[in-house]
């Protein structure tokens, strides 16, 4: 099994941007053209992105739909959409779009027979994503913080047929400060769902620690502000993974 490598492009005001620890209020602008984004991570060997749709996830609802159809048209892989995804009319708009799977977050808390409707509907194409702060699952777009431990949130699913968990230390996201390995292996291990990490790759020892755990259930890994800063090169990653 190897480690699947997904570039993030976060989506803000139509902008290429990314957040400190999940904040909207400290983003920092990368670019203004998605599409040439994801043709620039094509291009290093990417066959595989994460787009967020960060306004969607506040608002509840697609904002950033144009700039993610522009994504698709553009990128050859595969586009993996998150973001505000909170009825089945929004589920089926994304697929409509062409994207190849969708991330369903606060609504897999809210509204657990959604993901159970999608992942039905749409086999092998829904993952959900499992945002943590301190143990327990953040949703709107990490702005509050439930009751419900991440394990708990995760094996409700694991009967439903998703195609993943996204799991992310919101503490860490954007932050450099190194994946949190151990509480993604642990979440790997203690489930029969793949799980993709996410939050605070520095660099490419997290990519290659990760690259280790393939066998237990870590399907692949998340990487962005490292990608932008010049702290990761995106080839180089993604050979690590590929050997393993």
């Amino acid at each position: 099994m190897t480690l699947i490598v997904f570039p993030a492009i976060d989506l803000k005001n139509g902008q290429v941007v990314r957040l400190a620890e999940g904040d909207m209020d400290r983003a920092t602008v990368y670019g203004d053209d998605p599409a040439r984004q994801a043709m620039l991570f094509a291009d290093a060997g990417a066959g595989h992105l994460h787009v967020v749709d960060l306004d969607g996830a506040f608002a509840g609802r697609a904002v950033n739909a144009q700039a993610v159809a522009s994504i698709v048209e553009t990128f050859p892989g595969h586009v993996q959409v998150g973001g505000g995804i909170r009825t089945m009319a929004a589920v089926e708009g994304w697929f409509d779009r062409g994207v190849a799977r969708i991330v369903i977050g606060t609504a897999a808390l809210t509204d657990p027979q959604l993901v159970r409707d999608a992942a039905a509907a749409f086999p092998g194409g829904v993952v959900v994503g499992v945002d943590a702060r301190d143990g327990f699952v953040a949703t709107q777009g990490w702005a509050d913080v439930s009751d419900v431990p991440v394990l708990d949130m995760a094996r409700r699913f694991e009967d439903a047929g998703v195609a993943a968990l996204l799991f992310t230390d919101v503490g860490r996201d954007g932050m450099l400060k190194g994946c949190n390995v151990q509480a993604t292996v642990d979440l790997a291990r203690a489930t029969d769902i793949p799980v993709i990490a996410s939050g605070g790759v520095a660099g490419i020892a997290d990519i290659r620690m990760l690259s280790l755990f393939a066998k237990d259930g870590i399907e692949g890994v998340i990487t962005g502000r490292a990608l932008y800063d010049g702290r990761l090169d995106l080839a180089a990653a993604l050979a690590v993974a590929a050997a393993g």
